[in-house]
């Protein structure tokens, strides 16, 4: 006999209502404005892409998303305000590579942990890189780089948007797979490194496209490969790296929407299914595309899994380059 059978009718009414409660709550939900983090100021990559989603998504849930800025600590000030939030679904976060994988093995006293502050909602795009090199360089092809590159070691310089960010992993990683040794230059953020790099301060520069590739269609950098499998449609007479004879070589990074630790599953179906439906739209992956970045939609199960993934990943580029924050 089924137990829940064998119940006092009074305790079955309980149950029947709480259930009831529980279905009208999340039927309900969204029922007021969405808060979404981000971790940078306004005008950046991850806002654009914010603009762009949030547009439709806003159609999609029925409400207003309202966009907010807490910059600092290359993303960590916003992962702690949406990490310190109610796991209610009305704060969002909207993060890249470097908050939520590179970040953790960066910092030695990190406010936040990934796996377990956070609730996955959905990863919506990949970006890839633009491995870049002064056009007055004499290569023209990513293998006769790395012949230039090993015949002068510790002659090559490469510039990134700073210390332990995706510009400068990236060529750390290139380097560790091509057994080149190449000096690092930081600056403070991509655009002087670009003015440096035009201007034949450093020769070498792995950067984020669109950006890289106007500069490339510009003449003013020279594009040698992509660090995506596949090649980008910005780019597409660009070779991938893996193309260009470095098997296995894949890496991007990209963005992806969480919310705090212990969100209730059902809300959480709710948004992610909200952002497969905005990134099933043509429109939207169209213009994406033009901004650079690859739509690449994961549920929030997935996207559990490809964080876990990750993390061990970048965690090793982070310690065989040496960077390290406080």
């Amino acid at each position: 006999m089924n137990r829940i059978l064998a119940l006092p009718r009074k305790a079955l009414t309980l149950l029947a209502v709480a259930a009831l409660a529980c279905s009208s709550a999340v039927a309900a939900f969204p029922d007021k404005p969405i808060r979404v983090v981000i971790g940078f100021p306004a005008g950046g990559p991850l806002d654009q892409h914010a603009r762009l989603l949030t547009e439709r998504l806003q159609a999609v849930l029925g409400q207003p998303i309202v966009i907010d800025y807490k910059s600092g600590a290359g993303g960590t000030v916003g992962a702690q305000d949406v990490m310190k939030a109610a796991p209610d679904g009305y704060t969002l976060m909207l993060a890249n590579t470097g908050v939520m994988v590179i970040n953790p093995a960066l910092y030695s006293k990190l406010p936040y942990s990934t796996l377990k502050d956070f609730t996955p909602i959905a990863r919506t795009a990949m970006q890839p890189l633009a491995l870049l090199v002064n056009p007055k360089l004499p290569v023209n092809n990513l293998q006769e780089f790395i012949a230039y590159t090993k015949a002068r070691p510790g002659q090559v310089n490469y510039g990134s948007a700073g210390n332990g960010g995706i510009s400068h992993l990236v060529p750390e990683m290139f380097k560790n797979a091509t057994g080149l040794f190449m000096v690092h230059i930081p600056y403070r953020g991509s655009a002087p490194a670009f003015t440096d790099l035009m201007a034949g301060q450093v020769q070498f520069m792995g950067e984020s496209i669109p950006q890289a590739a106007n500069y490339h269609k510009q003449g003013k950098v020279r594009a040698l490969a992509v660090t995506s499998k596949e090649r980008n449609p910005a780019l597409p007479d660009i070779p991938t790296v893996i193309e260009s004879g470095i098997k296995g070589f894949e890496v991007v990074g990209f963005y992806g929407f969480l919310a705090p630790a212990g969100l209730p599953k059902d809300v959480t179906a709710k948004l992610s299914d909200a952002f497969k439906q905005v990134m099933s739209n043509p429109d939207i992956r169209n213009r994406m595309v033009t901004q650079g970045a690859d739509p690449a939609f994961m549920g929030s199960e997935e996207f559990t899994q490809f964080l876990a993934a990750e993390m061990p990943r970048w965690a090793r580029a982070v310690k065989a380059s040496g960077a390290k924050m406080d």
